[in-house]
């Protein structure tokens, strides 16, 4: 069957030649796995993330001689992952991951999954029992093709050594085009043993697969007469701007209209925070005015977003005033979740840039917006709605002030990471994202664990930058070990861990909706009996565990000592840097929408509903 841009198929390639003509390349006679090391160093792959074993290894030995390829030895498959993920959500290059079969194919399923919800380009490659085993319950055996098919944007199973450099050129071009995703090619033990001939470039073969970049005209022209006719219209901007590399699109576009724009999670960056039009991150956690902004819009224009649940809220009071314009270049996107009165396929950029000659046209026949009343009402809720924290009335350490002092004293460019959970929507509201690729965590999976590892892949990918992690306590004991990776291969990264004793965001909704059971949520070795961590317990002892991974750690307790902290952390940069920040367990997340209801009950702070009036629902 052809592919199309939505196949998740597992493809197993036929054999046949693979050159252009006996001109274009040069034949060698190689192995299977030297070919596929060849291969990868042509598609311009400088960084695997890995870890070897028996069906793989193979590839291990020819990897070794390689002088293009930089392999870097994870601890734990799902460090390879998510590594590879953050390379690729830094530098904007496919990030390639490498592991056996069976547990070690296995253990990328959660990587994997993260990548397609995000779609981030990743290049899998995991090694297979010989091809005459498949399917006999083999030592380590495991149908990753089967396993990944609904969370790949395509995979290949490869049997033939000769399927190789082309197997591996088409999924570097499926990855990175079109609606950016991971593909995983799964290679059989003895199709990397096997002799083959190896010639450069090969023939591309994906039939049925030619993603729509260039938007409709007719589309575009309807799209532009709306935002002039708009009395209220919204940039509702998503993570496919940053993928197109549009920002610079985006901006001009925002300015030339005038029109408010919001930014989502996987978003932040696209358009700077600090600018006017910006009115914040919309969604479950998002800033009351973006909230409300979409909420009371008669013009919504979609740009690379998709309308998730935590954007939304309750669906079908979502924007009840609103007609949408939704542009995205993958169209099984378009009208999912809500219907668009304009759908618009196509590549952010190409949108973006046809959406600003268009608008220009209808200003020079004398069509153009009329925002005043908007914005008066944007700037009040703005004024009177902003994010904010109280500090803790007994002294300690706040997670919100931590937060926002590490990112007002990183250094300018600083790319920062985040896990998930309460550190996560702090990250993102107390640190100002001015340009993109400097805010990478995990937005539709919402994979604890990712930040270590991401942060170390971006740091790979970047190593002129300043990369900080920001991370909960429950976060970074899932991931931790990669410290040693860092620590080994002269990655040093910055971890905050934001450390209250619990998982935050699930003893935040025990303390809303469960009367203030707390099962389960402590992380301390013992609990006081109101459920809150034991004080003075350290199991584990951060600092020493960081220090025996190869890092230079430090605890901090004291508002007055944050600053000097934070700036020493900030000055060492021969080895990876972790700080246990011992923050108070009560602090919240707001503004708040609770899962399942409508955005129209955003609330402000805790018992705090926004007062809007009645006369703004006309």
């Amino acid at each position: 069957m052809p592919m199309t841009e939505q196949a998740t198929g597992a493809h197993h390639p036929q054999p046949r030649a693979r050159h252009n003509g006996p001109s274009s390349a040069s034949v060698e006679h190689l192995t299977g796995a030297q070919s596929l090391i060849r291969s990868l160093e042509e598609v311009g792959a400088d960084t695997v993330f890995g870890l070897p074993g028996g069906c793989i290894l193979p590839a291990y030995d020819p990897l070794m001689d390689s002088t293009r390829v930089r392999h870097i030895l994870v601890r734990h498959e799902q460090g390879a992952g998510h590594a590879a993920t953050g390379y690729a959500q830094a530098t904007g290059k496919v990030g390639v991951c490498m592991v056996t079969s069976g547990p070690g194919a296995t253990n990328l399923v959660t990587p994997i999954a993260d990548a397609h919800m995000d779609s981030v380009p990743l290049v899998a490659i995991t090694g297979q029992v010989a091809s005459k085993a498949i399917g006999t319950d083999a030592f380590q055996e495991a149908d990753i093709c089967g396993i990944t098919m609904p969370i790949t944007k395509h995979n290949f199973l490869v049997t033939k050594a000769e399927d190789i450099p082309h197997t591996i050129a088409e999924a570097f071009h499926i990855a990175s085009t079109g609606r950016p995703g991971p593909v995983l090619v799964d290679i059989a033990k003895d199709a990397l043993q096997a002799r083959t001939t190896f010639s450069w470039p090969p023939t591309q073969d994906l039939p049925g697969y030619r993603p729509v970049t260039k938007p409709h005209a007719k589309q575009i022209r309807e799209a532009a007469k709306l935002i002039t006719q708009a009395k209220r219209p919204v940039l509702y901007v998503g993570g496919g701007v940053i993928k197109a590399g549009a920002s610079g699109e985006l901006k001009v576009l925002a300015e030339l209209t005038g029109a408010p724009v919001t930014t989502t999670l996987m978003a932040l960056g696209a358009f700077p925070d600090s600018h006017p039009l910006h009115v914040g991150m919309p969604g479950m956690h998002g800033a009351v005015t973006a909230v409300t902004a979409l909420q009371k819009a008669d013009l919504i224009v979609a740009l690379g977003a998709r309308f998730d649940d935590r954007v939304t809220g309750k669906l079908d009071s979502f924007a009840p005033f609103a007609k949408i314009v939704h542009a995205d270049i993958d169209p099984a996107e378009i009208g999912k979740n809500r219907a668009a009165d304009v759908p618009i396929v196509g590549d952010a950029r190409e949108v973006l840039a046809d959406l600003v000659q268009a608008v220009q046209a209808e200003h020079t026949e004398g069509n153009t917006g009329d925002y005043e009343a908007w914005w008066k009402d944007l700037n009040r809720w703005r004024d009177t709605y902003p994010l904010g924290y109280d500090l803790p009335e007994d002294g300690s350490l706040s997670p919100q002030q931590v937060i926002q002092r590490v990112g007002q004293l990183a250094p300018e460019g600083t790319i920062f990471a985040a896990g998930v959970g309460q550190h996560q929507m702090w990250a993102a509201h107390f640190i100002d994202y001015e340009k993109p690729a400097t805010w990478l965590n995990s937005g539709g999976a919402g994979t604890m664990g990712y930040a270590v590892p991401a942060a170390m892949g971006a740091k790979a990918g970047r190593p002129e930058r300043t990369v900080w992690a920001i991370d909960g306590d429950g976060c970074f004991q899932m991931t931790n070990q990669e410290l040693t990776t860092c620590a080994l291969n002269n990655i040093p990264i910055k971890v905050a861990i934001i450390n209250n004793g619990a998982l935050g965001m699930v003893r935040q909704w025990q303390t809303l909706f469960y009367n203030q059971r707390y099962s389960n949520t402590v992380l301390h070795s013992g609990a006081d009996t109101d459920g809150a961590p034991a004080k003075g317990t350290r199991v584990p002892d951060f600092v020493k565990l960081s220090e025996a991974m190869g890092c230079y750690a430090i605890r901090c307790e004291d508002p007055a000592d944050l600053d000097k902290v934070i700036e020493e952390a900030n000055s060492i940069n021969d080895r990876p840097v972790v700080i246990d920040f011992i923050v108070h367990e009560d602090a919240m997340v707001y503004p708040m929408v609770a899962a399942g209801t409508s955005n129209d009950e955003v609330m402000a702070a805790r018992g705090v509903r926004p007062d809007f009036g009645d006369n703004e629902d006309d």
